[in-house]
């Protein structure tokens, strides 16, 4: 069975899968948003929109834009403009793994990826609105609630603002030459 774990940019054959995974992730919530708005979405900037794959299987994915600090989209309407906003904050919209493929790390996979793309496109930081009581999963990888942003109903009643920095990208570490191999000049 190939199990090989691979994210990739979320193409059109792919949005069945994804509709389905935020419909069973978030119909509970009263948060789905459907086709035409989660499309909208990865058109406004299909560069940081992107699945993993666990072998042939679409696994979960994460839909992410550029949008200002402290603002969010309007789960109740669709994008108008792609891109409309200039790099600097990555509002990451939604991240979902399949339920029966959940604590594999799918998600810190999606998240990395995601994080080391911020990075290139210059972006400073990450936000997001956590939902369904999420708040402390993301306070683990770093983001830092934002009282008072989410207005009243927006996500629903226990919704939370947070972001963080995007770190520097770690330095790779080159250990010491060793004799038989230095250059001599």
């Amino acid at each position: 069975m190939d199990d090989t774990v691979r994210v990739r940019r979320i193409a059109d054959r792919d949005w069945d899968a994804v509709v389905a995974l935020e419909r069973d992730a978030y119909s509970g919530l009263g948060l789905s948003e459907g086709r035409a708005a989660l499309q909208s979405r990865a058109a406004a900037s299909p560069g940081t929109c992107f699945v993993v794959d666990v072998g042939p299987r679409t696994a979960g994915y994460v839909l992410a834009l550029p949008y200002p600090l402290h603002r969010y989209p309007n789960l109740e309407r669709v994008e108008e403009t792609a891109a409309a906003f200039p790099p600097g904050n990555l509002h990451l919209h939604d991240i979902v793994v399949a339920p029966g493929l959940r604590r594999r790390g799918l998600a810190r996979h999606l998240l990395h990826h995601l994080t080391g793309t911020a990075r290139t496109r210059g972006d400073e930081r990450i936000s997001l609105v956590a939902v369904g009581g999420t708040d402390r999963f993301w306070s683990a990888r770093g983001f830092v609630p934002r009282p008072g942003v989410v207005a009243a109903g927006d996500y629903g009643a226990d919704a939370v603002y947070m972001s963080r920095p995007v770190p520097l990208a770690p330095q790779p570490s080159s250990p010491p030459a060793s004799p038989s191999l230095r250059e001599v000049s």
